[in-house]
């Protein structure tokens, strides 16, 4: 019988079914398809809301754009982070106009769905601009989230 793969009888992938059954190459049962499981995520546009809170009120459907929105930003502006406390997080960001520009769009988008978050965004040089991220003590969590995505994004672990 060759209805198998590619005319290859089903007797010479029995092997296979202890490996695939034990969920080492994640293949749907019966295909040769990958299963979709929780932890599949594409690497630009990540649904990963594991530190998104529940007082954020932006739709869920738009979150995985603004989580990529934020990783361009991060990559494309963030020079430096600085973690000054538990509840303060300060980016070092390219003194371009663009990313001045960029990082006030969008702050004020997330401030709207996010009222928790304070956004400072300050120019001490012509090539010197911070964005100081304040939470309350309740949201430090985010806080950690956002730094990780940041550090991620850059390479500044």
């Amino acid at each position: 019988m060759t209805d198998g793969v590619r005319g290859r009888p089903w007797s010479a992938f029995d092997g296979l079914d202890a490996f695939i059954g034990a969920g080492n190459i994640g293949l749907a049962s019966g295909t040769w398809v990958q299963a979709y499981r929780l932890g599949m995520s594409d690497q630009h546009i990540t649904t990963d809301s594991a530190w998104v809170p529940d007082a954020c009120t932006l739709p869920t459907a738009e979150r995985p754009l603004r989580l990529a929105e934020f990783d361009q930003f991060f990559r494309d502006a963030v020079r430096g982070i600085d973690r000054l406390s538990a509840q303060h997080l300060r980016l070092q960001l390219a003194g371009a106009v663009q990313a001045e520009e960029t990082a006030r769009d969008l702050t004020a988008r997330e401030s709207s769905c996010c009222s928790f978050f304070t956004f400072d965004l300050s120019r001490s040089g012509p090539d010197a601009l911070a964005l100081d991220v304040r939470v309350p003590a309740a949201h430090v969590d985010v806080l950690d989230g956002l730094a990780d995505r940041a550090a991620s994004a850059t390479d500044l672990r």
